[in-house]
């Protein structure tokens, strides 16, 4: 069993209470649970629905204070090619929207106490331009997912946007952002959530979250995410954790707030292969 990491999680606390991007759950948006998911195996395009509506109910995308940070990230969702073993193709547009994304991240406080824990470890350099070029190669840098093929892959697709394989799995798509607009766009069907083991039902205003649903004709039995949080704090948190080790798999114990969490990140080569949190249990309960 995990232990807590105590260093880790007062240094994410900092960047939760700096995360003027967050959105405040019950005010900037609501969401609908509605009924629990049923069990479904990888690889099912089937799933019992118990949710009649979309996950998201309300969101307000002009309360953020900087709604431009925002949008240079919602940019970046539409650059992919979903499938796996098809190569991507990055258009100088495309290299530009990634750079004007890490730009603006580099702004907030968020980013800057990141980069400053992350110098004191000498796991980043001091200049802002290496660190950047750093986060760049992480997140953005083309890999092969799919042996004998072309790049097809990078950190931030899988994370963020998702990916799907064989035409049988969905893989990755952790990221609340794209999970709405992919609903709002009736791409994506919200089935249920999944509850924890000891508890029957999450809260509406948990934000972190698993959740089960259906995109591009297959169910990801079980997606956790984060709700609310803003692109550079999760940005963050993952990078802080993918840098601290070489090993494959990396997993931490943090509290944030009133939640203890499991954060996971799959480290491919010199890139992030995927990342995301799991709810433990919460203090509200």
């Amino acid at each position: 069993r995990l232990v807590l990491n105590h260093e880790l999680s007062k240094l994410f606390n900092e960047l939760w209470d700096a995360d003027v991007n967050r959105f405040v759950p019950g005010k900037d948006y609501t969401i609908d649970l509605q009924g629990k998911a049923g069990f479904v195996q990888q690889g099912s395009s089937i799933a019992r629905d118990s949710a009649a509506k979309p996950l998201f109910h309300y969101i307000n995308l002009q309360v953020r204070s900087s709604v431009e940070l925002f949008f240079t990230f919602v940019s970046l969702l539409d650059n992919y090619e979903t499938s796996t073993g098809v190569e991507e193709v990055v258009t100088p547009q495309e290299m530009a929207e990634n750079n004007r994304f890490l730009d603006a991240i580099l702004e907030t406080k968020v980013m800057k106490l990141t980069h400053q824990y992350l110098v004191t470890k000498n796991w980043s350099k001091p200049s802002l331009n290496d660190f950047k070029s750093q986060l760049y190669n992480i997140w953005f840098q083309l890999y092969t997912r799919k042996t004998g093929k072309g790049p097809d892959s990078c950190g931030f697709e899988h994370v963020f946007v998702g990916e799907t394989k064989h035409g049988k799995e969905i893989l990755g798509l952790h990221n609340w952002v794209q999970f709405y607009l992919q609903e709002k766009h009736k791409q994506i069907d919200y089935k249920g959530y999944v509850a924890r083991s000891q508890k029957s039902r999450p809260d509406e205003d948990d934000q972190v979250l698993s959740l089960q649903f259906s995109w591009k004709g297959l169910v990801k039995p079980i997606g956790s995410t984060f709700i609310g949080v803003s692109p550079e704090f999760e940005f963050a948190l993952y990078t802080i954790i993918f840098l601290q080790s070489q090993e494959k798999i990396t997993r931490e114990m943090v509290r944030i707030e009133e939640y203890e969490l499991e954060i996971t990140v799959y480290r491919h080569g010199t890139h992030i292969g995927t990342a995301y949190p799991a709810l433990l249990s919460s203090n509200n309960e």
